[in-house]
């Protein structure tokens, strides 16, 4: 890894090394690596399924913008061609540059983590208000019986060990979850962050710090706003004291979005079922490495054990109105 570290080192014009790099988490799109050398550390970002410029050029923007409103991210560096991503080589991976933050993950039972939670997420639908682009189907749509049907027969075929509880699934939670993904309206749209969840929070000695924005674009503010409260406050499982201190440090903030129902969270069920089917796909997939196709079964495994369940979303919604 010493020649691509000194080849990341070259294309950001970091200086000479020696540079070194070590793998620190895997996440559903990419590896993460430290690079380290001169006393200093980045995040190198690898995106293992190719690369969106245009997506990559939205986060920057937001990214930027929420920095003016005084919300913490690591800097996203541009390469000495004033680019946000960078190709390593012909054919080789997509990568993007950011500061390193030292901290640990935030706590979501913490009061003050709470509080700062609902305000940064009121600033940024603030600051994101008017959004005209049609959100993606990625939140707004979900696989539909054809689609799952599909998906379970390669994984059958494959005789993956978690087929049953996948073809369980396909027949209980996935057509009830799918009944209230529609899309959104046209009013009430923003730009916003789109992945509002604890483990994309440092809390470091300057206080929180928001990580992971590329999915940045266009969502319903009731929408991200209901998923957020629902993760924030331990999902199925929920604290409602603690979704309700959230929520109160939302629109004490100016946040405007209120959760009305089921409906408010189709964003949730839209997200989750369509994680469950690509990891599905991913894990049978001859195109990609062993390793990626071992770590999308256990993302399934893990996700199936993990749905929303509507009778504690229900819970939710009752606890907010009052």
């Amino acid at each position: 890894m010493r020649d691509t570290a000194g080849s990341i080192a070259e294309i950001y014009s970091l200086g000479t090394g020696p540079w070194t790099l070590a793998p620190v988490t895997r996440g559903a799109l990419g590896q993460i690596w430290k690079l380290s050398g001169h006393g200093s550390s980045w995040a190198v970002k690898e995106l293992l399924f190719g690369c969106d410029e245009a997506q990559v050029r939205r986060e920057a923007a937001l990214r930027d913008l929420a920095a003016d409103l005084g919300i913490a991210s690591p800097r996203l560096h541009s390469n000495r061609q004033g680019a946000h991503v960078s190709r390593l080589g012909p054919g080789g991976s997509y990568v993007k540059l950011y500061d390193w933050v030292d901290g640990s993950r935030a706590d979501a039972s913490d009061p003050d983590v709470l509080d700062w939670f609902g305000r940064t997420m009121a600033l940024l639908h603030q600051a994101g208000e008017g959004a005209v682009e049609t959100p993606g189907d990625w939140y707004e749509r979900c696989p539909g019986e054809a689609d799952w049907e599909d998906v379970l027969k390669k994984v059958r075929d494959a005789g993956l060990p978690w087929s049953d509880e996948l073809d369980r699934f396909i027949a209980t939670s996935a057509p009830r979850l799918a009944h209230w993904v529609t899309p959104s309206a046209p009013g009430g749209l923003v730009t916003s962050h789109l992945d509002l969840q604890p483990q994309n929070v440092l809390v470091g000695p300057a206080g929180p710090v928001l990580l992971d924005w590329d999915n940045a674009g266009p969502i319903s503010a009731e929408r991200e706003f209901a998923r957020a409260v629902y993760v924030w406050s331990g999902r199925n499982e929920a604290d409602i004291a603690a979704a309700r201190r959230l929520a109160r440090a939302y629109r004490g903030a100016g946040g405007r979005a209120v959760v009305t129902g089921p409906e408010s969270f189709s964003m949730l069920f839209a997200t989750d079922l369509n994680y469950i089917q690509v990891q599905a796909e991913c894990a049978v997939d001859p195109a990609v490495t062993a390793a990626q196709r071992e770590f999308a079964g256990r993302q399934v495994v893990m996700c199936l054990r993990s749905l929303p369940d509507l009778a504690a979303v229900s819970r939710l919604v009752a606890a907010l109105a009052t």
